[in-house]
């Protein structure tokens, strides 16, 4: 398909700038980490998708403006495939779900299916995955059709059910060894001394051999600060990240206000087995950083039937956090069956054709700029 006049006003390049330089204003950056992040936006469409959220809250409106007119619930909004992970509840159970609620927002219920959905068809068209993109769409939709159409619905704790997922969560790929390992390679970094102070309340009382240091992880939150306290306790490593906190992207774009509480909203309305090692305050998010508590990728998956699983567990795992909008489920199953079939597929295929196009003139400027 050809591109769309959403570009005429504003291209990618200046979206970018006038996107870093509102944000900025609004919390210290790193300037490393945001030439970090550029590069991963130029080495593959994937990449880009997942860092440039602010560009995507630009160009669904116009792309999929019959969609935008959806029942709107309290929505994740950069909902993507890598976007999804585990962590241990207060019985020490496995969980999988959503990870990261850093643009959490009201939206239509359709803007988190189609994000979903297009960053599966990038993934696929990059060979990141092997599977059919219709496949793909249908999956995540009809796990989402499932788990909305039920009167009750319940999340994914890896124990005694959802043994695909325990078996992903729990692959050679995730071995501690192999995790303490990438995280004692992180330099050493001196965070504030307050915050120095937060983390330090996090630990256990007898953990020793501290040492702070700085991490770069994700796409999207590159640029933000974050700090790792690492020590030993009780014969093993234990550590806690802080992370800097930016208003939603939406209020750049106005589209939207920023509201501090809605990372806190989701958590506490969705269907959920929580962290119990998940802090908020208003600058700052806190937690856990251990083996099995962190996001999957997608390269860690081989199997077309994991896939299935995975990518309708995916659709099921958003029903669960929209179902926290109780009185928006009703409105939103009368409109999932008013829809055709194939909605979902269309309008990721046309999400994921307008960020590949965006990042074509990315990459065309940025090698003009830097020639």
């Amino acid at each position: 398909m050809g591109r769309p006049d959403w570009g005429a006003a504003m291209d990618i390049v200046e979206a970018t700038q006038s996107y870093e330089s509102w944000l900025a204003r609004k919390t210290a950056l790193v300037a490393s980490e945001l030439s970090g992040k550029h590069d991963v936006m130029d080495k593959s469409a994937f990449g880009f998708l997942r860092a440039t959220y602010y560009r995507w809250v630009q160009v669904w409106p116009e792309v999929c403006g019959k969609l935008a007119t959806a029942p709107k619930v309290l929505s994740v909004g950069d909902l993507h495939a890598e976007n999804f992970g585990t962590w241990r509840d207060e019985e020490a159970r496995l969980v999988w779900g959503i990870n990261d609620f850093d643009e959490a927002h009201r939206l239509p219920y359709t803007a988190d299916l189609v994000r979903l959905a297009a960053s599966l068809l990038i993934a696929i068209e990059e060979e990141k995955i092997a599977c059919s993109a219709l496949v793909a769409c249908n999956a995540v939709l009809a796990g989402y059709d499932k788990a909305m159409a039920g009167d009750t619905a319940a999340p994914f704790v890896l124990e005694e059910h959802n043994q695909h997922l325990r078996a992903l969560a729990l692959s050679d790929n995730r071995k501690p060894s192999r995790f303490w390992k990438k995280l004692a390679a992180a330099k050493n970094a001196q965070p504030p001394r307050k915050l120095r102070k937060l983390l330090r309340a996090h630990l256990p009382k007898g953990t020793h051999k501290l040492r702070f240091a700085g991490r770069v992880a994700g796409a999207g939150g590159l640029g933000l600060a974050r700090f790792v306290a690492i020590g030993k306790y009780d014969g093993g490593y234990i550590a806690r990240e802080a992370k800097a906190r930016a208003p939603t992207a939406l209020a750049w774009a106005g589209l939207g206000k920023a509201h501090a509480d809605n990372y806190r909203a989701i958590l506490d309305s969705a269907v959920r087995a929580p962290d119990p090692c998940l802090w908020l305050s208003k600058h700052w998010l806190v937690r856990r950083l251990a083996p099995h508590c962190e996001r999957i990728e997608l390269k860690d998956v081989s199997s077309s039937k994991q896939l299935k699983h995975l990518f309708e567990a995916m659709g099921a795992e958003t029903a669960n956090v929209h179902r926290g909008s109780r009185k928006a489920v009703g409105d939103i199953r009368a409109d999932l069956r008013r829809r055709s079939k194939t909605w979902l597929h269309r309008a990721a295929a046309a999400m994921a054709d307008a960020t590949r196009a965006d990042w074509e003139v990315w990459k065309k400027r940025k090698k003009a700029n830097s020639e």
